[in-house]
């Protein structure tokens, strides 16, 4: 899990993921919280306290639950109230960065068939950059109710709430690049990966850049990057156990709003948004019939969201007002049929109708130097900040909306800057849905080797849907499909003292998606969503667990990835400018639907990004006994391998391989009713790309990075 920005996170498996919160991008790894699945990803923030535990499920999922991903699905599974019993815990903690956590839970009965558990969290740092970005402050609370009403009816209610605030998540300069006439020659940043860009040296350092379409050096960034978003949510569950098998039934609804203004790339983008999610899902597992085992199932999913995006990239403003819903229905079945003692054939199928409808109006405002390659007298005409809609810059005598057009630049006192003009681009408006059936569908054998072995083999497919955007030239994206094989087998020995489990794994793909910084044949840049063709990933996977001696553990996770786009291609519009600086090469060309000349990038062969050949994880813990208390020893450390964090292929973009790893010491007594632990996490302070972005109009390459070395104390109770 990667944070993105404003409180959201971008979920990777196997090199299958996306960094971008685009709104009308679903995500290619499934969230689910408490059973129901959360549509947007800046919806995941809030929930990571009081758990039960997180499960990763690798491939395409949705025969089982849940709504349809390609790549995977994150399981977040909270405490549920403990039944006619009456405990609960504190946990806090201090560290560097004025780090401060605070979780909590009490759990009361209610008669001896109910309980009442509420919990609560509070988590708050300074900022990892030099400009008091990428901080932290998020308060959540979770108040749950379930009583058992009958010997065969159980029901729960919850409900949850979460603030954000902060600055959110800031970004860093890497880089610049210039034409020389043949190619392009790199300049590496020489601030430190710790200078977000809102500090002085590095808004010294934005100074010294040319924009060529304002004739003019970028100004200093202006507007505060700050982050408000607040998310409410209610979730029922209720169990029937009958003669015949148990049937779930799970409804939720789920609403946030935000107001945002996001630093993390080389520009700003501000976010006001509203969204609204229900969903109704019933699962019947049936009693076994004959050799079979089986699970059926249905979804209900509808989601709204209305946003006002700005993207300020200083000499041009694009503005996006949108209006979307989705809407989901499936029905889904899993079977499995018990051969004989030791061997099962397993089916799944899924079938799902998705609907989409857009109501969406984009407009862009560009500042224009006449006169390049000669500079404009009026070169010192102020760039352009965040406002709320067009008219918020004040330029009484832009042209109306629809068919474009050209004005010159005029200073407060209507006098026209020498040279400069702005270009208004014509409105592009959505009024119009999609909509898609889709049939899925799992097959796979289990064997039981022996009493602690498991052989197994799946072939399953799994889709995402697509949808639309207001982008000219990129109005609509198709799903995205994928074909998974899978081999493994898991076994325990030694009196399930060693586990070893090992996994192969071949994933074909086809109309890939890819939200990123691109752009439009306007010549507009900006996220969207594009189907760039398709890929092939494979590899395997190795997971060891050793209880070496009663008080010492010992793990280690291997994973090789490979990945490589089959066919990997996308357009720029020329507009008489050299190619844009990209690590693949190019044709000219001509879009098919405009007539606006390209250049074809072809970065087929290229692997996916944030796909390290070589994942390993290792780990170990030793406890110690002292009399009536014992000490626990732990360290575990990652290492990963050179990976791309964009998808340009830019050199800058290239993360060379890194460890990073983590360490702690936690004293209790052998009750476990209190504890007292240190913990440094980053020991290596190490700060590598997340995720980069590439600012064409200024030729400057920005990054997000992983935290530094953090280190504090913790102390918890349990009553």
């Amino acid at each position: 899990m990667v944070n993105s920005g404003a409180g959201g996170m971008s979920l990777f498996v196997r090199g299958v993921g996306n960094f971008t919160l685009s709104p009308s991008f679903d995500p290619a790894v499934a969230f689910n919280y408490d059973n129901v699945y959360i549509g947007r990803p800046a919806g995941t923030a809030g929930f990571f306290y009081d758990l039960e535990r997180v499960e990763v499920l690798k491939g395409p999922q949705g025969t089982l639950y849940g709504r349809n991903a390609t790549g995977g699905a994150i399981n977040v599974i909270p405490n549920k109230p403990a039944l006619g019993i009456f405990t609960g815990y504190v946990n806090g903690s201090y560290g560097n960065y004025d780090a401060i956590s605070l979780e909590g839970a009490v759990n009361v009965p209610m008669g001896e068939d109910g309980a009442l558990r509420l919990s609560g969290n509070m988590v708050k740092n300074d900022g990892y950059l030099s400009d008091g970005s990428s901080d932290g402050d998020t308060k959540s609370i979770r108040v749950q109710m379930m009583g058992e009403l009958t010997p065969s009816l159980t029901v729960r209610v919850g409900a949850d709430y979460s603030a954000l605030r902060g600055r959110g998540s800031g970004g860093t300069y890497l880089g610049s690049y210039a034409f020389n006439g043949i190619d392009y020659t790199q300049t590496p940043s020489p601030l430190a990966p710790s200078i977000g860009t809102f500090d002085p040296v590095a808004q010294a350092y934005r100074q010294t850049f040319f924009v060529a379409p304002a004739g003019r050096f970028l100004s200093p960034f202006t507007d505060t990057p700050f982050v408000r978003r607040d998310s409410y949510g209610i979730t029922g569950e209720a169990n029937l156990k009958t003669a015949i098998g148990d049937l779930t039934i799970i409804p939720s609804w789920r609403y946030s709003k935000s107001d945002t203004i996001n630093s993390a790339l080389p520009f700003l983008t501000a976010v006001q948004a509203k969204e609204e999610q229900y969903s109704f899902e019933g699962r019947f597992v049936g009693k076994r019939i004959g050799i079979f085992d089986y699970t059926i199932g249905a979804m209900y999913f509808k989601e709204t969201q209305v946003e006002d995006i700005v993207a300020n990239q200083s000499t041009l403003n694009t503005y996006q007002n949108l209006n979307l819903t989705a809407e989901s229905v499936a029905a889904f079945t899993r079977i499995t049929a018990n051969v004989s003692e030791s061997l099962r054939l397993v089916g799944g199928a899924r079938f799902t109708h998705d609907k989409k409808a857009a109501v969406d109006d984009s407009e862009n405002i560009t500042i224009i130097c006449a006169t390049l390659p000669t500079p404009c007298i009026g070169a010192n005409a102020p760039l352009f900040t965040v406002t709320d809609g067009v008219e918020g810059l004040g330029l009484t005598n832009l042209s109306p909306s629809g068919p474009g057009g050209v004005v010159p630049y005029l200073d407060p006192n209507g006098i026209p800057y020498p040279g400069v003009i702005l270009s208004r681009s014509a409105l592009i408006e959505i009024d119009d849905s999609t909509s898609k059936s889709s049939f899925t569908w799992r097959a796979g054998i289990e064997y039981d080797v022996g009493p602690s072995s498991l052989l197994y083999a799946t072939v399953e497919t799994g889709f995402r849907v697509g949808g639309l955007q207001p982008v000219n030239g990129y109005e609509a994206y198709k799903p995205e499909k994928i074909t998974a094989y899978t081999i493994g087998s898991k076994n325990r020995f030694f009196g399930n003292r060693v586990q070893l489990n090992f996994e192969g794994f071949y994933w074909k793909y086809k109309d890939q998606q890819i939200a990123a910084l691109g752009t439009d044949n306007q010549g507009v840049p900006g996220f969207f969503v594009q189907n760039v063709g398709g890929s092939t990933n494979y590899g395997a996977e190795v997971e060891l667990r050793i209880a070496a001696t009663p008080t010492t553990r010992l793990s280690a996770d291997m994973q090789y990835l490979h990945t490589e786009y089959d066919r990997f291609t996308y357009s720029v519009p020329q507009q008489g400018r050299p190619a844009p600086f990209v690590g693949c090469p190019f044709t000219p060309g001509v879009d098919s639907g405009s007539n606006v000349p390209t250049y074809v990038f072809n970065c087929s062969g290229n692997p996916a990004f944030n796909s390290p050949k070589w994942t390993i994880n290792l780990g170990a813990e030793q406890t110690i006994p002292l009399g009536d208390h014992r000490l626990i020893a732990s360290v575990d450390t990652q290492f990963r391998s050179s990976r791309w964090t964009g998808y340009e292929y830019i050199p800058f973009m290239l993360q060379g391989s890194t460890w990073q790893t983590n360490a702690q010491v936690k004293f209790e007594p052998k009750t476990g009713n209190w504890f007292i632990a240190a913990y440094v996490r980053n020991i290596e302070n190490d700060r590598f790309i997340v995720n980069s972005v590439n600012y064409s109009f200024a030729n400057l390459v920005a990054a997000t990075t992983n935290p530094p070395r953090t280190y504090g104390a913790r102390i918890g109770f349990n009553f």
